[in-house]
């Protein structure tokens, strides 16, 4: 299987350094790469949806329950599609396990949880030998950044 550098940077973040905002903006690239393919779309929501949970607020105008709530209902929706072996993980896992947090994540109000990760499981083995790889080259962003770096979004330096 061909393994697209960008998408194994993206499981370097979301497993080893559970960088979701970092997961945001490398599959980002690959998903605008990609013609804004469904699948990549739903990986980022899961990210996105992670990284609200953990690092959002609840405020008058923001709440991080129902941000989380909202794109990990959408990542579910859009990756029941595929096919549970796609792109060398398994997938079929991962949206499991996606489901069971909206259910939580649904109940929040009555039943508070803490945060935790979820880990998308590797079985192709040009996949894991890749994501191995650039595990090696990619150091982890300590602090983890929480502002765009890149892409149109990217703020300039001062």
């Amino acid at each position: 299987m061909k393994v697209e550098p960008k998408f194994a940077a993206f499981l370097v973040y979301f497993n080893r350094d559970r960088d979701y905002f970092e997961c945001h903006e490398v599959l980002e690239e690959l998903w605008l790469e990609r013609g804004r393919d469904p699948l990549y779309s739903g990986l980022l929501q899961i990210a996105v949806a992670l990284y609200h949970f953990r690092n959002g607020g609840i405020t008058p105008a923001y709440n991080k329950i129902e941000g989380a709530r909202k794109t990990m209902r959408n990542a579910v929706s859009k990756l029941s599609n595929y096919p549970g072996d796609a792109l060398g993980i398994r997938l079929d896992k991962l949206v499991r396990q996606a489901q069971e947090y909206l259910n939580r994540l649904e109940r929040y109000d009555r039943e508070p949880f803490d945060f935790y990760p979820l880990e998308i499981e590797l079985f192709d083995p040009e996949l894991i030998a890749q994501v191995g790889l650039a595990s090696e080259n990619i150091r982890p962003n300590v602090p983890q950044r929480t502002g765009y770096a890149r892409g149109p979004k990217a703020k300039p330096n001062d």
